[in-house]
């Protein structure tokens, strides 16, 4: 059986993509609104988490929430966990870039892909430049692209344990890094957590975790390419010559 994709495949993915920037500019939006309340559209400076009212815990359901609908556009575009998984790394890495086009566009904020920005708040602040962010929600778009828009030949495994042994670790060095100055704070309280303003990303270590991230994104596209049929030209050819043989 030959790696092929469909009609019904590339429009569940623009379904999918439109579906995650309709949600980009809403989250930019409720985003743009609470950073000009609280006079932090550019989240990096001192103080960086006012208290105001009770926002901060209708801010931490907020973003599982976002976390849910993109789970559930993936899981309702799928046919199966593959493809689930799929197009919920599309609707996220697209959620993500475009969430930043908008802010750009509402706000002027963020000015250059370097600036920090406070990327989650669960289970406790992230922070790193805009960059860094935007890097892992590319590989996303290209994973999820993959397995959601190619179908499986039988017996082909795209993916084994050591694979994905390697991307959970670099998930976990990624999330150590975002949160390094957040964690050294955490013994101190939560009113220190909120404090915190890093000033250095560690990007050696952030680059090592994006490449072991992108172990079963590679392993899947090389065996896609594996699977891709000659083209006609070419097997004319190679029968010509083994019938000479």
């Amino acid at each position: 059986m030959k790696m092929k994709t469909t009609s019904t495949n590339r429009a569940l993915w623009w379904i999918v993509a439109i579906y995650a920037i309709a949600m980009a500019w809403v989250e930019s939006a409720v985003v743009f609104y609470l950073r000009s309340m609280i006079d932090r559209v550019d989240p990096h400076q001192p103080d960086p988490f006012p208290t105001i009212g009770g926002f901060g815990w209708v801010e931490l359901v907020r973003e599982f929430a976002t976390l849910i609908m993109l789970l559930a556009v993936g899981v309702l575009a799928g046919r199966n966990w593959r493809a689930r998984l799929g197009y919920f790394a599309i609707g996220f890495g697209v959620w993500d870039i475009a969430y930043y086009v908008f802010l750009k566009m509402m706000c002027g904020w963020p000015h250059s892909l370097l600036d920090w920005d406070v990327l989650f708040l669960l289970p406790m602040p992230w922070w790193g430049p805009v960059l860094a962010p935007v890097m892992i929600a590319a590989l996303m778009i290209f994973w999820g692209t993959i397995v959601s828009q190619f179908e499986r030949p039988a017996g082909l495994a795209l993916s084994n344990w050591r694979i994905w042994t390697l991307n959970f670790a670099g998930v976990a060095l990624a999330l150590y890094v975002f949160m390094a100055d957040t964690l050294a704070a955490a013994p101190r309280g939560l009113q220190a957590i909120c404090r915190v303003v890093p000033e250095k990303f560690n990007w050696p270590l952030f680059c090592l975790a994006w490449l072991l991230m992108a172990a079963p994104a590679i392993q899947t596209s090389r065996q896609c390419m594996a699977q891709r049929p000659a083209r006609p030209e070419i097997r004319t050819r190679s029968r010509a010559f083994l019938s000479e043989i």
